[in-house]
């Protein structure tokens, strides 16, 4: 019972038990009837044979049949000379466990596969609408001070300066949103060559500092090397293209932290092949439950901080895409109430 019960019967197995109960039933009852000792032992062997091949050709035309058209659903092809070499000589040798072996892991790469499909459009409703709202707000700006020079204020010298240079600035925010997802695409494309050589990574952050003093120096932000990581460090990678990283990661501790609070950049090397590169503030840190999401396009932890601030809510993204580019990830560690860092790996120049 339990034999026949098992889920890995195979039709050649199946057919020998079916023909092996029909013979041994006619064998018996031809035992009764005939006085020949030799009768019963030949009708045994005859329905056995009979059986045999009957049940396992059945098997093999009617259900074999089905799960030709089951692989033919599964793999999504059409009758040619090969497939048929492969109904002929691969798919009878295998089991009815193999091929339920086969649906279920169809079934769940497809089920995967669907599961990414509602994740992409996900990502792509919330990327349109985020980006339509991020055109929205410099395009109604600079709609409503045109429209109001136009309705008379063109004339009013109190405010017409004002009003173009408002509308300047949201025309400088317009196209820096349009360079940065131009630029998130040649990145996710690869039409962007890297340019690789040995800099020293310090040396770039001092530069990256300098650039940004003024706006530390607003915000009474000093900005620092973390003490101890001042040994010269020098990396492989494109020097433009972490200066962008670094100017982004930097940028954002200096608006996104407290006032009169620090920024400090580390660099420590690891395994001697690469080096680590980490900027970190003190500021009032991102709750977890943003974390995962933190440098996906136009995402962020507190939208009305980050209106008011400015910016295109896509620094994150580019710094992720060009970290990525040179083969390493970028990470981000943060508590509410004590700070965020942001840190990112590039290979450690040959000596």
């Amino acid at each position: 019972m339990s034999l026949l019960s098992s889920k890995n019967l195979t039709p050649g197995l199946l057919s020998s038990i079916t023909a092996l109960v029909m013979a041994a039933a006619n064998a018996l009852m031809i035992l009764f009837i005939s006085d020949v000792w030799y009768v019963p032992l030949l009708v045994f062997a005859g329905t056995f044979l009979v059986i045999y091949f009957l049940y396992y050709y059945t098997l093999q035309r009617f259900i074999y049949r089905k799960i030709k058209l089951i692989y033919k659903f599964i793999y999504q092809t059409k009758a040619t000379k090969r497939e048929e070499y492969f109904y002929a000589n691969v798919l009878p040798q295998k089991s009815i466990e193999e091929v339920s072996e086969d649906v279920q892991r169809w079934a769940t790469q497809r089920k995967d596969e669907i599961e990414l499909l509602k994740a992409n459009e996900q990502f792509r409703k919330e990327f349109l609408m985020n980006l339509a709202h991020e055109l929205r707000t410099p395009i109604f700006s600079i709609q409503g001070y045109i429209d109001t020079l136009l309705g008379g204020a063109l004339n009013d010298p109190a405010v017409n300066m004002k009003f173009l240079s408002n509308a300047s600035k949201s025309t400088d925010r317009l196209v820096r949103l349009v360079d940065d997802l131009d630029e998130i695409s040649k990145l996710e494309s690869g039409r962007i060559p890297l340019v690789q050589e040995n800099f020293n990574i310090q040396e770039l952050i001092k530069e990256v500092y300098e650039e940004l003093a003024f706006k530390s120096k607003a915000k009474n932000t000093p900005l620092q090397l973390k003490k101890g990581t001042e040994r010269p460090l020098f990396v492989y990678a494109d020097k433009q293209k972490i200066k962008q990283v670094l100017v982004n990661l930097v940028d954002n501790a200096i608006k996104y932290g407290s006032d009169g609070g620090t920024v400090i950049t580390g660099c420590y090397e690891v395994d001697g092949k690469r080096v680590y590169i980490e900027v970190s503030d003190d500021g009032p840190g991102i709750a977890e439950e943003h974390m995962p999401r933190i440098f996906e396009r136009f995402y962020r932890a507190d939208r009305s901080r980050a209106r008011a601030i400015g910016g295109t809510g896509l620094g994150l993204a580019i710094v992720k895409h060009i970290i990525e580019a040179h083969g390493h990830t970028v990470t981000a560690r943060s508590k509410p109430g004590v700070g965020s860092s942001f840190g990112f790996t590039l290979d450690r120049a040959a000596a």
